[in-house]
């Protein structure tokens, strides 16, 4: 047997597929598409007329002030937050439609929050595993091979059979990450994943989140780390007041925003 069909056999399903795809020369697909889409709380107006589209294989970081309605956008995608109206379209999903399969759908969609949210009372292998046992269906010998695969990945395969308290807060949002991972989803969503961290801990899991856009991982990540913003984007949406009011590259936004708002955020966050 050659050593593309061992690697073929042995790499994890994510792994497996993004290899076919580029060796079928796949076409690029849209895997995101917001279109009018609106969002209230109440009488207020907390999403205002988004229309953005994120392609297969992109890197959008979504920055901006606080309250401008960066996580409330990204939790619509896997209906955390359900729209007011407008369309939504993941995967070729109508996430707004009242007849989709949520749960069919964040199969494919992993998130990493703030805060861990791993359950104390489990090892890290254990956190890893569950979701895939009880969720796909599969065995726990294969989940926890998996789970080991996407430990060595961000980096602390030597912890699975540690609990959380025992951990460090960068630790612990690794094993959240190799748990997003572990679904093998075709999108993942990071919502300000550094900001519980102390400083010393951001760089491990920004590291790792650089490794998974450099293997054509679809992301989409909010946070107030410009430097991770300026390096690993190929988008950046600059939100404010509920709006998008950029979409351009970090090169471009970076350099010369179009909008003076852009500019007064940028001046305030990079002179700090």
């Amino acid at each position: 047997m050659d050593k593309m069909r061992l690697e073929v056999i042995f790499l994890p399903i994510f792994e497996y597929k993004k290899n076919v795809h580029a060796l079928l020369g796949e076409g690029v697909s849209m895997l995101i598409e917001f279109r009018n889409v609106n969002k209230y709380y109440g009488n207020f107006q907390v999403l205002k007329d988004i229309n953005v589209q994120v392609k297969k294989g992109e890197v959008v970081v979504v920055v901006g002030p606080s309250g401008s309605g960066k996580s409330t956008l990204l939790r619509c995608i896997n209906q955390l937050e359900s729209i007011t109206d407008g369309e939504l379209i993941v995967q070729n999903t109508e996430v707004h439609n009242a007849k989709t399969d949520m749960n069919e759908l964040r199969r494919n969609i992993g998130m990493v929050f703030q805060h861990f949210y791993l359950y104390p009372h489990k090892t890290v292998l254990q956190n890893i595993t569950l979701a895939p046992i009880k969720v796909n269906k599969i065995s726990k010998e294969e989940a926890e091979k998996t789970a080991m695969f996407y430990l060595e990945k961000v980096g602390i395969p030597e912890k699975a059979g540690v609990y959380p308290h025992q951990l460090s807060g960068g630790q612990q949002q690794r094993v959240a990450i190799a748990r997003g991972l572990a679904m093998q989803p075709e999108i993942m969503l990071f919502d300000e994943p550094t900001s519980a961290l102390d400083p010393e801990m951001i760089g491990e899991v920004l590291d790792v989140m650089k490794t998974l856009a450099k293997e054509g991982m679809t992301m989409v990540v909010v946070t107030h780390e410009m430097g991770f913003a300026r390096e690993v984007a190929d988008r950046i949406l600059f939100m404010d007041d509920g709006k998008i009011i950029e979409d351009t590259t970090p090169a471009q936004f970076f350099a010369s925003p179009e909008q003076e708002r852009a500019r007064l955020f940028l001046s305030r966050v990079l002179n700090h």
